[in-house]
């Protein structure tokens, strides 16, 4: 549902009255002006998405309250909405259309977010929340995301470009089949993430957390690799053209996996791994050490 500034107007003036606030007194709130308050109740103007989660807080409503959809269970229940038709327990799957391009998000609580159809790009966050929220077959560029919360979001089918992608915690999250080109993916949880199909290329991924990982079909090429652990069943993936620097693959079973034109491989550590016949042969054409890996019989 599309936002409507004169619509959000009249639900920021009667969630304000609600709460006896006047506009000098939220606009103190908000660090703006009374006049920018006057101007959000009479459809002249309307708060970013930033804002709008900040009013939900200072006025004691869900974010969702802003949306034309919503009515109120009862006559000034501004804290209660739920859409016309639906019952409380289905409005979670509510979806809004937001635009989170050329942004610059602070300390925002987004979770759930759906709906962004294509809108999330050229823009600043840091620590945001977008927990549980679907983020599947968009196309992301040029963001500079830093220190957010994207656990148990559905990021599959994505196309992430160009960005910076530090301290997130990316946890249980799905990128199936997402193509990442030209970011620098630092510092990151991927704890129980699912990377299966996807491709990672031209880019750096460096000192991420790889616990429960799920590699499968998963390409890396012209990736600098640093400082990770790779672990867990690693199968039908690719390595090509790779830099691997301070590199673990500790306690895998690595099958089907082709390698191949990796620079510094020779330093690359493998501790108690198992690996097939195939994938033996590629880690050998390649130099690597195998002291530490034990050959499948077939």
């Amino acid at each position: 549902m599309i936002l409507h500034p004169k619509s959000i107007g009249n639900k920021i003036s009667e969630a304000r009255k609600k709460n006896n606030l006047s506009q000098a007194e939220l606009a103190q709130q908000v660090s703006i002006s009374p006049q920018a308050v006057g101007k959000w109740e009479r459809g002249e103007s309307m708060p970013d998405l930033s804002t709008l989660n900040q009013l939900a807080g200072i006025l004691g409503v869900d974010l969702n309250y802003f949306s034309d959809s919503f009515r109120a269970t009862e006559p000034g229940a501004a804290n209660h909405e739920i859409p016309e038709g639906q019952n409380t327990r289905e409005t979670d799957n509510f979806e809004m259309n937001w635009n989170m391009s050329q942004g610059n998000w602070v300390d925002a609580d987004f979770s759930g977010l759906k709906n962004l159809k294509e809108k999330f790009s050229a823009s600043n966050m840091k620590d945001c929340k977008f927990i549980d929220s679907d983020l599947s077959g968009l196309m992301l560029a040029k963001n500079n995301i830093e220190r957010c919360d994207f656990s148990a979001s559905n990021i599959c089918k994505s196309k992430i470009q160009a960005s910076n992608l530090l301290n997130n915690q990316f946890n249980n999250c799905s990128f199936v089949t997402t193509e990442l080109l030209k970011n620098n993916i630092g510092e990151c949880d991927f704890s129980g993430a699912d990377f299966s199909g996807a491709t990672i290329t031209d880019g750096y991924f460096e000192r991420n957390k790889l616990q429960g990982t799920l590699w499968k079909f998963t390409t890396f090429r012209n990736t600098g690799i640093s400082d990770v652990v790779f672990e867990g069943n690693i199968e039908n993936c690719h390595f090509e053209n790779c830099a691997f620097y301070g590199v673990k693959f500790q306690n895998a079973t690595i099958l089907n996996s082709f390698f191949k034109y990796n620079r510094k491989f020779k330093k690359v550590q493998f501790i108690d791994c198992r690996v097939d016949k195939i994938t033996y042969a590629f880690l050998k054409s390649n130099e690597a050490d195998l002291s530490g890996v034990t050959l499948i019989p077939e």
